[in-house]
């Protein structure tokens, strides 16, 4: 072979090391501090409050800190002179005296007072019912990539995929928790996001594993391993560079709202990118891959020199 290649397999290893590290400090801080949840999953209070000309909502959140309402989550409803305020609950004060106290509160910093439209309470039980269909959601969707990957390539491709996939999702929510960020539907939908996004990758290897292995017949299942993961490095990290790059501009410049959503994707995606060449495939390596597993059954009457 003339083709110059990286030895990422043999150094698997180290990336199971790294890995194990990861995932160690992850779940450690889930098991410890857990995630902080969004008003989504934990319930709340909503107020809509509505101005004559545009809202300033950087002034409104920096009022709504000074009055102890640090952690109020402020975004525009339909129109820049709408606004939605998202409160954590509070048994010690009905719905009714929260919302004039948050009222009272933005009307000391804003020249035009706000003019109340609603208030609404948002129950824990809905916040519950929220967790526990996006567990599900993820769930289902690992499932739905096992059945696929199985299908379409071998099981051992399907184990090694969803192994990484378990890896992505666990490292990212570890990142949420051990910081302290905000886990919201948002976040949530992020997760998800970067499943597909991850698959994708691993779906591109894997296909030009399964070719090179059809193809170099007399090379060892590492070193085909190793020449389709070269012949897709380029096409990887160009497609996460870009990416990656968006995400940033979006973190850094797209407000709090989808700050949060533009953080789990980052790092979803740079962990992403690193398990689809460092996890997925060493563990396919692991279980025991072999030409055999994917070589095209012979029909009857069929010449042997006739298969690809």
């Amino acid at each position: 072979m003339n083709i110059k290649t990286i030895d990422f397999l043999g150094k698997r290893q180290w990336a199971y090391i790294f890995s194990s590290l990861l995932l160690l400090v992850s779940i450690g801080s889930l098991a410890t501090q857990g995630l902080k949840m969004g008003i989504d999953f934990t319930g709340g209070t909503l107020v809509e409050v509505a101005y004559q000309n545009a809202a300033d909502l950087t002034v409104m959140r920096a009022a709504l800190a000074d009055e102890g309402f640090g952690d109020a989550m402020v975004q525009h409803f339909g129109s820049s002179r709408d606004v939605l305020i998202r409160l954590k609950p509070d048994e010690t004060v009905s719905s009714a005296e929260l919302s004039a106290q948050v009222v009272a509160a933005i009307n000391k910093k804003t020249a035009e007072p706000a003019e109340l439209r609603r208030v609404e309470f948002v129950g824990p039980q809905v916040g519950d019912e929220l967790a526990e269909d996006g567990g599900l959601a993820m769930l289902y969707s690992m499932f739905g990539v096992l059945i696929y990957i199985a299908w379409r390539f071998e099981y051992k491709f399907a184990l090694g995929s969803v192994a990484a996939l378990i890896h992505d999702v666990i490292i990212t929510l570890g990142f949420f928790s051990l910081f302290g960020l905000e886990f919201d539907l948002t976040v949530l939908a992020a997760l998800l996001a970067v499943i597909g996004y991850s698959l994708n990758d691993t779906i591109v290897v894997f296909d030009r594993i399964r070719d090179n292995f059809r193809l170099l017949r007399q090379v060892g299942s590492e070193e085909v391993m190793n020449t389709s993961l070269n012949e897709t490095l380029s096409r990887t990290l160009m497609t996460s560079f870009t990416t990656i790059l968006v995400l940033i501009a979006l973190a850094v410049l797209g407000g709090e709202i989808i700050h949060n959503f533009s953080v789990a994707l980052l790092v979803g995606i740079l962990i992403g990118t690193y398990s689809s060449i460092f996890v997925a495939s060493p563990i396919v390596l692991a279980l025991g891959i072999t030409q055999k597993d994917l070589m095209v059954p012979v029909k009857e009457g069929t010449d042997v020199d006739d298969l690809p």
